[in-house]
């Protein structure tokens, strides 16, 4: 075997080591390469790019999400040192992890105010031409003036005008000057002076206060009313800012005066005419008579024959297409039309001054009721349904009722005076349909200061929605008429049950609603004191001027208006714009061919002309 020289050896322990140090340094200058191209990246990714950022930032207000800092960081402390004779592997070159998070979270800092800026651009552009398209229709409207009226706060009378048509004689005072022939068996003359007031009435056993008591008929309201307007503070000759147009029509003394011989024709005549002479006004074509009211002092019933048969009752005045249109005032309205409205029947008070009505009702309020409960009236032996033969029955048998019993001939019923003295010494007064759901009694009772116990809600509650407040239970006390006709109740006990101080209260609220129950004396005003005649002007206004912001609107006052549910939409809470279901709705039934002219209600109409023949028999 050869041995190597020293020399040789030598030569290649040298080769070695030589070889061994550009190896260092090779990796020295790959790691130093590898240092300098990190803090170029970093430089240029995290302090140059930094900018661009924070100007970002300022332009646009909004969040931005910081997750990516990390990842621009080169000292990374969960990184292993490396020395520089470390190889240089995969896992320390970081360069995808610098480069790639700034070019993702970019888009997320741009595209945000690019999204916003049609929603700050667009609402202003849509709503503008709705803005114009509004004013110009309403600028189309012709009752635009009437309506602007109630803008103007330097005007008492703003948004309260009222226009009245000046009617030929013939539909009012010509009436009046033939007034014998208003009735078969009443002569209306005596009860039509006094501005529709009739005779004073005397106050010989003290009943009465001393001034304003009149023997007022129970159907002079068309004349009352007819003088009151003429009282009223805000009338005008330009019917361009009324809220409102009244008629003066006569049209309760109108069909008084055909009811008995006549036929269908000469019941119809003055109706048909009068609407004839309306529908060529101007005023008329303002809205198509809606915003036109017009009173008659009778029931509804009277105005609503349905067919043209000579049996039939009354005339068909509130059946004519026209008078659709109009809101007429009646002493009983239908449950089931929408174009009547119940008004007080007239009492026998009408005071012409506030300080009259003051002392009445400080006088009612102090007053001594020995009764528990009274009734007048007489009972009703041809009607199965009536309920008044069981009352007169009870009031019979208790020690604490009061009878007053209207029968043929003469009667204490028929005395004004004999009727307030007992109403005045009761606590509650039964108050049972009378020929159809209402009674003057009612009004009567309540000028009294006595509470009215009703038996039936359309005698009442269902009547004067404008006049009473909606809980009756504040002035009044309901027993349904089957509690009577078919369980025979005790009215004493249910009374009895009532606390004292209850009874109180519920008097108190009674009285305090005479003043919008009766009508103030026709030749002069109250000063502070709104009466029923006040009422009434005012919910028509309010009733016409919904109206036309509703046309204006384009919306319906209620959803799905049902015209046989009308006696239901007065009681709906405010808000509400649909009837359902109601705990009255047996009391309205309406059977087919009834509440028509051939129907139950039509009879009653008759009836109540025959106990009007009766009573001045």
């Amino acid at each position: 075997m050869r041995r190597r020289s020293s020399a040789s050896v030598g030569s290649e322990q040298m080769e070695k080591g030589t070889a061994k140090n550009q190896h260092s340094r090779l990796c020295f200058l790959a790691t130093l390469s590898l240092f300098f191209w990190v803090l170029l990246l970093y430089f240029h990714f995290v302090v140059l790019g930094g900018n661009p950022l924070e100007e970002s930032a300022k332009l646009q207000p909004i969040a931005v999400r910081t997750e990516f800092t990390p990842s621009h960081r080169i000292d990374d402390p969960s990184s292993e040192p490396r020395t520089s004779a470390t190889p240089l592997t995969e896992s320390h070159l970081e360069t995808p992890r610098v480069v790639d998070p700034p070019i993702r979270e970019t888009p997320r800092v741009v595209d945000p105010p690019k999204r916003e800026t049609p929603r700050v651009v667009d609402p202003p552009k849509r709503e503008a031409p709705k803005v114009v398209e509004t004013k110009s229709k309403m600028e189309n409207f012709p009752f635009m003036r009437a309506l602007r009226t109630t803008e103007n706060k330097t005007d008492p009378c703003g948004g309260r005008y009222i226009y009245v048509h000046d009617l030929p004689p013939r539909f009012n005072e010509d009436m009046l000057k033939e007034c014998r022939k208003l009735s078969l068996w009443t002569n209306m003359c005596k009860f039509t002076s006094n501005a529709g007031l009739g005779p004073p009435l005397e106050n010989v056993e003290g009943v009465f206060s001393n001034t304003g008591w009149y023997a007022t008929n129970q159907f002079a309201v068309d004349v009352i009313f007819n003088n009151r307007m003429k009282q009223y503070d805000c009338l005008t000759r330009d019917s361009s800012i009324a809220a409102a147009i009244f008629v003066p029509f006569y049209a309760g003394f109108d069909i008084a005066r055909y009811l008995w011989g006549y036929n269908t024709s000469v019941r119809d005549a003055a109706s048909l005419d009068l609407v004839n002479w309306l529908t060529k006004r101007p005023e008329w074509n303002i809205m198509g008579g809606k915003d036109h009211f017009l009173v008659a002092g009778r029931i509804t019933w009277d105005f609503r024959r349905l067919s043209d048969e000579e049996k039939d009752w009354g005339n068909k005045l509130l059946f004519l297409p026209a008078a659709r249109n109009m809101s007429m005032l009646v002493v009983e309205s239908s449950p089931w039309n929408a174009n009547d409205f119940g008004i007080p029947y007239p009492t026998y008070f009408h005071p012409a001054k506030d300080a009259d009505v003051f002392m009445w009702q400080d006088r009612m309020m102090n007053l001594e009721r020995k009764w528990l409960f009274s009734f007048a009236g007489a009972p009703r032996p041809d009607n199965p349904k009536s309920i008044r033969g069981q009352i007169i029955d009870q009031c019979r048998n208790s020690k604490v009722g009061k009878l007053l019993e209207c029968d043929f001939g003469e009667s204490k019923c028929h005395s004004p005076s004999s009727i307030m003295q007992m109403f005045q010494s009761s606590l509650f007064c039964l108050q049972p349909q009378g020929d159809s759901y209402t009674r003057r009694s009612a009004f009567d009772s309540m000028l009294a200061g006595c509470i009215p116990v009703f038996f039936h809600p359309g005698s009442a509650y269902t009547q004067y929605t404008w006049h009473l407040p909606k809980n009756f239970t504040k002035y009044s006390v309901f027993i349904p008429e089957d509690d009577i006709r078919k369980s025979n109740v005790s009215i004493e006990e249910r009374l009895r049950q009532i606390p004292p101080e209850q009874v109180k209260i519920m008097r108190e609220e009674v009285i305090n609603l005479i003043p919008r129950l009766i009508y103030a004396d026709p030749r002069s005003k109250l000063e502070t004191l709104k009466d029923a005649f006040d009422v009434a002007v005012q919910a028509v206004i309010d009733k016409v001027t919904r109206l036309r912001r509703n046309i204006i609107e384009g919306r319906t006052e209620y959803d799905n208006f049902i015209e046989e549910n009308s006696w239901k939409y007065a009681l709906l809470e405010e808000g509400e714009r649909e009837v359902g279901g109601h705990k009255w709705d047996p009391f309205f039934s309406k059977p087919k061919g009834e509440a028509d002219s051939g129907g139950s209600s039509a009879e009653a109409a008759k009836q109540s002309w025959k106990n009007e023949q009766r009573d001045q028999s």
